[in-house]
């Protein structure tokens, strides 16, 4: 590629030195430019409309805004969007999640420098990019699996979530776990568990891919 042809990126992440070891990692790359870096995900959205990078690198949980929720809010505003997501997570409820917000891609932050670079340069050509182990078949049978229909929202009005468990059911619905959300809160893990729980009880909910899927359609009807 020539200069003007160079895969322009965004990198962000809330760690320096994160940032920073990709930068360095990906600097030698011949075909590819990092034209920005963000610390959180509203640092992004605002570096991503000002720049219109080819693609962005994005952790998944930031401060302020999570990865999630920021490529949420630019796919909102352009579909054409192509975003790749960190994390050093691997459960098939991330890469649901980050599908769900517009992602393209998700990849574990351990990888080798060699997948990291086609993973970017398969979601630069518009293509799915979950890792090597993920077909596209298998990608499919991922999003079916959380994807299925629960009770409508119109059923649910009638039940009463407090202010706190509207908001856990929003940081849920942004891909982030218990342990996540005792951090984003201030609250103890023990506490957020049993919002959680309570949350299941009130909506009848059995199950964690049950309650995922409810607090996505939560969010998009009613937070």
């Amino acid at each position: 590629m020539t200069a003007s042809t160079k895969i322009r990126m965004i990198i962000a992440d809330d760690h320096a030195l994160v940032r920073s070891g990709l930068i360095k990692l990906l600097g030698d790359i011949e075909d590819i430019l990092i034209i920005s870096e963000a610390e959180d995900g509203n640092d992004l959205v605002k570096k991503y409309f000002r720049s219109n990078p080819d693609v962005i690198l994005v952790d998944i949980n930031m401060p302020h805004l999570t990865g999630t929720e920021a490529v949420k809010r630019i796919h909102a505003k352009d579909k054409n969007v192509k975003a790749l997501f960190l994390s050093m997570y691997e459960e098939e409820e991330y890469i649901y999640h980050t599908y769900k917000a517009g992602g393209m891609g998700f990849i574990n932050k351990n990888i080798l420098k060699n997948e990291l670079v086609k993973a970017i340069k398969t979601v630069y050509k518009g293509e799915y990019y979950f890792g090597n182990k993920i077909s596209e078949d298998e990608l499919k049978d991922i999003i079916e699996k959380y994807d299925f229909i629960v009770n409508p929202i119109k059923d649910e009005e009638k039940i009463h979530f407090t202010s706190r468990e509207k908001e856990i059911l929003k940081l849920i619905s942004n891909g982030l776990t218990s342990g996540d959300i005792s951090e984003r809160l201030e609250l103890s893990k023990r506490t957020v568990d049993t919002h959680r729980s309570n949350i299941m009880s009130k909506a009848n909910i059995k199950s964690l891919p049950e309650l995922i899927k409810y607090a996505i359609k939560f969010g998009e009807e009613k937070i």
